[in-house]
């Protein structure tokens, strides 16, 4: 027995031995050791964001992923193994498949229309000299608003009974009805997502704009009398990185962070209005109880994203120039 014990013994003090010496050890090429000593460090650095990210994001998923097998009681009082039914009924419901093509064309747009409309304010306010803090500082400051806050603002601009817009589009002949109009209420949700995102690709346009050397802008200059070439060949060029971050990120917003713009927008309205798939997953799981196909929704929807996430890297920035 007691020869048991000291080989125990000797066996946890060598175990510990050996994770001193890895904790206390220096990198093997002093050339790569940029500022912690111990290997350790970082990843005590790095414990509470991998903390974080294990538990809002891969928990939730492994159980959105494990719930969009069943038919589960709203009250958690049982559930029932369905196997593939949920994604079956989902991917067979034209409802599902219409808000998909809503949530595409969305997306496709108010990605391209902040990306655009942020770029060329970014140009434009570059070339100001006088006033521009104040010209750049009243383009960033919509940043600021938070996305409820957002779709309540243009609500009021919207609104069938003092919104200005709605005289607007009755000086044109048309009778504005958000909420109850179908496109009348996707150009309210698109032109309010797309005000509430300028100014962030605005503020990365700038940035990238003002790390333009100036010698390259001087060669350009003497090189191309348009600026419209100069702008082509030389400056959106060297704005690659910037705008494929802001592509992936544009997308994401359009996908998921619109949700509050459509909460306040669509709220106590008719039926007959367009939402997005991350809507209609919140609307089929909190307001219908259906957990389980709401999750297969979810699942889904984390296929298609990381589908596209990996195309985007996979084809688009092979043509983005770093350096």
């Amino acid at each position: 027995m007691a020869e048991t014990y000291h080989t125990g013994s000797a066996r946890q003090g060598a175990i510990l031995s050996r994770l001193r010496a890895w904790y206390s050890a220096e990198t093997a090429d002093p050339a790569k050791r940029v500022q912690f000593d111990r290997p350790l460090t970082p990843w005590l650095f790095l414990l509470p964001q991998l903390a974080i990210v294990a538990i809002f994001f891969y928990w939730p998923s492994v159980q959105a992923v494990t719930s969009s097998f069943y038919i589960e009681d709203p009250f958690g009082f049982g559930a029932t193994f369905v196997g593939g039914e949920n994604y079956a009924d989902a991917l067979a419901s034209s409802q599902y498949l219409s808000t998909a093509t809503f949530t595409a064309f969305f997306c496709a747009i108010v990605t391209a229309l902040s990306l655009g409309i942020g770029l060329l304010l970014a140009v434009k306010a570059d070339k100001v000299i006088r006033g521009a803090p104040a010209y750049k500082t009243l383009l960033i400051s919509v940043y600021a608003i938070a996305p409820p806050v957002a779709g309540l603002i243009g609500m009021m601009f919207f609104d069938m009974h003092m919104g200005p817009l709605k005289d607007l589009a009755a000086f044109f002949g048309h009778d504005l009805r958000v909420g109850i109009d179908y496109w009348d209420t996707a150009v309210a949700v698109v032109t309010i997502s797309v005000w509430k995102q300028i100014p962030y690709n605005f503020i990365f346009f700038l940035s990238g704009l003002h790390s333009v050397p100036t010698s390259v802008r001087e060669a350009a200059l003497i090189d191309a009398q348009s600026g419209w070439r100069r702008f082509r060949d030389v400056t959106l060029p060297l704005l690659a990185p910037t705008a494929f971050f802001l592509l992936v990120i544009n997308i994401t917003y359009s996908l998921f962070d619109t949700f509050p713009i459509f909460d306040v927008v669509v709220k106590d309205k008719p039926a007959n209005n367009p939402i997005t798939l991350v809507y209609k997953v919140y609307l089929d799981g909190f307001k219908g109880n259906d957990i389980g196909g709401s999750s297969a929704q979810s699942v889904i929807l984390m296929i298609v994203v990381a589908a596209l996430t990996i195309m985007q890297f996979r084809f688009l920035e092979r043509r983005v120039h770093y350096g």
